[in-house]
């Protein structure tokens, strides 16, 4: 297969540009470095088009194949933030940044989707437009909606979109996909519980948060289990509990609970929010302390669309032959998710093999993804926009 043979022949390339994304890396909207470094390979392949600045750090590369007469736009999306993790990888390329590292891979589909723009732009061998988006922010700071709202899918004429991401652990070169809800909405929340301190030896002249703030813990667990559909997966964790007192013998005036939940239908996040809200205040009511919730929703559920999700299925089928079509859901989060309501598209999941697990400080993107992962980005274009 000629794209093989071509991104065989680019591996050392890519991975010379994965590692020293590697060494760089920068947090959130701050990709300064690692935009300009795309901005300039891309203008260095040829592209038609490079605009930067949108969704802040955010670039697109735009390249024409032999005809654009179709009007028709395919988007290929790349995250390019790392995480605020200590590497302990000990490679000679690893993170020159005290406190961050790319403990996700977004170095690597970077560098893979860079690798693609080249191959594309060097042989135009098909006809439409692809447009390269590079996105800040997927670790939280919502990258993909600032994108979307300044314009990418209009401006550029974008008519379908797809996203890709390693998964450790998974056989090398294996695809999973499935249609509909893939990745789970993600939402976190902080409720403080508000008493009567005093000392821990005359419990009767106070309101103990403690124990209120425990028993809406404990009651919380209800939500899930005796409120949600149980054919509707849904998560709701409290991960931190928070007194203002380190003292034995104080009972604090004040506990802050603060968690995630995890759902993948509109109708399970709401009654998530709705119980949390009406538990957490009842509780507390009942121990004589007050509880004030804060909910702050996060990124939706991402949502395959069915048609691109069974081409996407198609090409990664023809690259390796090995695709799971039905995969199981994640209860991860993905701000591609603000892509796909936006525009039809499919995002689908690559095997890197073994190693340590995504946001470990033991992480690192394994190079022999390279040649599959880009190839995998330039078959779907040649096939979606046949030339001719």
């Amino acid at each position: 297969m000629p794209i093989r043979n071509r991104m065989a022949e680019m591996k050392g390339e890519i991975t010379a540009w994965r590692r020293d994304l590697h060494a760089n890396p920068e947090l959130g909207y701050d990709t300064h470095r690692t935009s300009a470094m795309v901005a300039e390979k891309l203008r260095s392949f040829g592209c038609d088009k490079v605009v930067e600045g949108i969704g802040r750090t955010g670039v697109v590369g735009l390249i024409r194949g032999q005809k654009d007469t179709r009007g028709h736009v395919v988007g290929l999306r790349a995250d390019m933030d790392a995480l605020p993790i200590t590497e302990a990888t000990g490679k000679e390329y690893a993170s020159k940044v005290p406190g961050k590292m790319h403990a996700c891979g977004h170095d690597g589909h970077t560098a893979m989707l860079l690798g693609a723009a080249k191959y594309l732009a060097e042989t135009r061998n098909f006809d439409g437009s692809v447009a390269v988006v590079f996105q800040p922010a997927e670790e939280g700071g919502a990258g993909g909606e600032a994108m979307v709202e300044d314009g990418l899918i209009d401006r550029f004429r974008i008519r379908e979109i797809y996203g890709m991401h390693n998964v450790p652990n998974r056989p090398l070169g294996s695809f999973a996909i499935r249609p509909g809800a893939f990745y789970a909405a993600v939402d976190t929340f902080e409720i403080l519980v508000t008493g009567k301190g005093g000392h821990a030896a005359r419990p009767q002249m106070v309101v103990d948060t403690t124990l209120a703030a425990s028993a809406i813990v404990v009651a919380l667990q209800s939500v899930v289990s005796r409120n949600a559909d149980p054919q509707t997966a849904a998560v709701l964790s409290v991960t931190s509990f928070r007194t203002e007192s380190e003292a034995f013998n104080v009972i604090p005036e004040r506990v802050v609970l603060r968690g995630t939940a995890r759902t993948f239908t509109n109708e399970t996040r709401e009654m998530v929010e709705i119980r949390l809200r009406n538990i957490a205040t009842l509780t507390a009511e009942a121990h004589g302390a007050r509880a004030d919730v804060k909910w702050m929703p996060s990124y939706p559920s991402m949502i395959n669309h069915p048609r691109e999700t069974e081409i996407a299925a198609d090409v990664a089928e023809r690259l390796t032959g090995a695709v799971e079509r039905n995969a199981p859901a994640t209860t991860g989060g993905e701000d591609f998710s603000y892509m796909l309501q936006a525009c039809p598209g499919a995002y689908i999941q690559v095997g890197g093999g073994p190693g340590a697990g995504l946001h470990h400080p033991e992480y690192d993107f394994n190079d022999e993804l390279i040649p599959v992962g880009a190839s995998y980005w330039a078959e779907l274009v040649e096939a979606r926009m046949p030339a001719g």
